[in-house]
């Protein structure tokens, strides 16, 4: 009997040590298994009956239909995990406080040896639930604080990005000095002209030519180019390939423009196709003189 004892281990009876109800319990067969009970449950129940008044309910309770239900497809983990045992009837279970309780009215020559063991199994779970408990806490801390200085970030990169936004709108592309020779700089900060409109673009040029389409091409709104000198046989050319130009000719207006939705007006101090070859300005024209201009444009055309 001392050798069946001894090979009972801690880590054996935390394995059948569940979490229901928020209680961490025992089933009354694992248990008649431990106390080497001769007729199984039986011996359990009966002790439990002839003291019945020594296992309230937070001692001792009956599973009910769902609960077996979960035991049976094994879903309850060890916290608590069944692992597929089937279950016939609806078990009794034991809190802590019923293991020892029980201990004392059974009656076999194991259960005091047992029951230390059990104690100190119980005592273990619950040391590792206080301790998963606390390490959730943590983890929790931790969630929060990183969920924080992410929103922080989202909230600096949204600052920052406004500022470059505006920045980008309101000063890079307000003017621009262009030297001698430096075509490639001038294109560019047309282009980025003209890829800031999301409808219309107004481009007024008395010498438009093919570089004019060469830009227009790349972007896809509608373009009104106005000007008196522009090639026919290139114009048609482009139209048959892009549906985004209209063509208006128009001497009347002598300096270079550019017009953006109608919101936002540029003077050229070089015509697009001389553009970077002599030192010229580029200049956004103020609210009430684009104003005027589109009001000419509109009385002219």
């Amino acid at each position: 009997m001392v050798n069946e004892i001894s090979i009972i281990t801690e880590e054996d009876i935390k394995n059948k040590i569940y979490v229901i109800r928020g209680k961490e319990v025992m089933l009354d067969r694992d248990l008649a298994k431990l106390y080497k009970c001769t007729n199984g449950t039986k011996d359990i129940n009966k002790a439990v009956k002839r003291n019945i008044n020594k296992f309230p309910e937070d001692f001792y309770f009956q599973l009910n239909e769902e609960e077996c239900l979960r035991f049976q497809n094994g879903t309850l983990n060890k916290s608590g995990n069944l692992r597929g045992q089937h279950i016939k009837y609806l078990p009794h279970v034991f809190t802590e406080e019923g293991v020892s309780m029980l201990s004392s009215v059974l009656n076999t020559s194991v259960a005091d040896d047992v029951s230390v063991k059990i104690m100190r199994a119980f005592v273990t779970m619950r040391h590792m639930l206080i301790i998963s408990i606390e390490y959730r806490k943590e983890l929790f801390i931790i969630q929060n604080k990183i969920l924080e200085h992410d929103n922080k970030l989202i909230e600096h990169d949204s600052k920052f990005e406004k500022i470059f936004s505006e920045y980008s709108t309101k000063e890079y592309l307000k003017s621009k000095l262009i030297f001698e020779n430096e075509i490639y700089d001038a294109y560019s900060f047309i282009l980025d002209i003209l890829n800031k409109s999301k409808e219309e673009i107004i481009i007024i040029d008395n010498y438009c030519d093919k570089k004019v389409l060469d830009l227009i091409s790349k972007i896809g709104v509608k373009v009104i180019v106005i000007s008196k000198n522009m090639d026919n046989e290139l114009i048609d050319k482009y139209q048959k390939q892009y549906d985004n130009l209209t063509v208006i000719n128009n001497e009347s207006i002598h300096d270079r423009f550019i017009i953006i939705d109608k919101r936002e007006g540029y003077y050229l101090g070089s015509s697009i196709k001389d553009i970077g070859k002599k030192c010229s300005y580029i200049d956004m024209i103020e609210d009430e003189e684009l104003d005027k201009l589109i009001k000419y444009i509109k009385k002219g055309n």
